[in-house]
């Protein structure tokens, strides 16, 4: 099986006309649809940890794919406890495993408390496909700048790192300085070089190589950012290709 990682910077704030996530979001069912190698819908299982399983947002996802006949929806929630009686079987079961965005630090934190961490691995090894924004972009790597702990942007390093480098989301962000955060963060040493990704643009990973990048957002980029061993970063654009 191959191993695949999808991960992405949702759009916060859809411009008219866009249609926000919603092509990443089928992006994603398309690659878990290659993965099923067979006839039959695509098996999603939708987890929002980074959000404390907010009710609103399973209400959202449910509504979106609830009711289609190509997607077979599930959700995993792990408050006050585990929603399904064996985590580790229900996830090997399915094609996709999309964690919500939210907060970072408090998703690892919950996930290891609940063994998480070695069964989304096995799952990364059986081929399931790792997908999701945000928090859920930043999970699979090392770690990247994230602000789960105050207003002000501070490196992360506890990810799962089956991605061996850093990610930061919302490069082009103009609620935060996060570009110049994550370069500077970078160029101190404090995360590894990787890849950043402008709202609206995906990351999709075999094993542990970018094979393409892709947008909803005419013009958004990504970028692999490195340490130039002189206090700075070498920064190399990544045009996408759109969806």
């Amino acid at each position: 099986m191959r191993r695949q990682v999808f991960a992405f910077s949702g759009v916060l704030t859809p411009r008219p006309g866009e249609r926000g996530n919603r092509p990443l979001l089928e992006h994603v069912l398309a690659l878990g649809a290659e993965r099923r190698q067979t006839e039959g819908p695509v098996r999603l299982c939708y987890v929002p940890t980074a959000v404390g399983d907010d009710p609103a947002a399973v209400s959202a996802y449910q509504r979106v794919f609830g009711g289609r006949d190509d997607v077979v929806l599930s959700v995993l929630t792990l408050f006050p406890q585990p929603s399904v009686p064996d985590v580790r079987g229900h996830l090997l079961t399915q094609d996709v495993v999309l964690v919500e965005g939210g907060s970072v630090v408090n998703l690892m934190a919950v996930w290891r408390a609940h063994g998480l961490p070695d069964v989304l691995r096995e799952c990364w090894d059986a081929g399931v496909l790792l997908a999701g924004p945000s928090a859920g972009s930043l999970c699979w790597h090392v770690g990247g700048p994230t602000d789960a702990w105050s207003e002000r942007l501070a490196p992360f390093t506890e990810g799962l790192a089956l991605l061996p480098h850093s990610n930061a989301v919302h490069d082009d962000s103009a609620e935060q300085p996060r570009r110049a955060a994550y370069r500077r963060m970078v160029a101190a040493g404090e995360l590894p070089g990787g890849l950043a990704t402008e709202d609206g643009v995906g990351l999709h990973y075999l094993g542990t190589e970018l094979v393409e990048a892709v947008t909803v957002r005419p013009g958004a980029r990504a970028w692999r950012v490195d340490p130039d061993g002189a206090d700075g970063v070498v920064e190399r654009p990544i045009t996408p290709r759109a969806l």
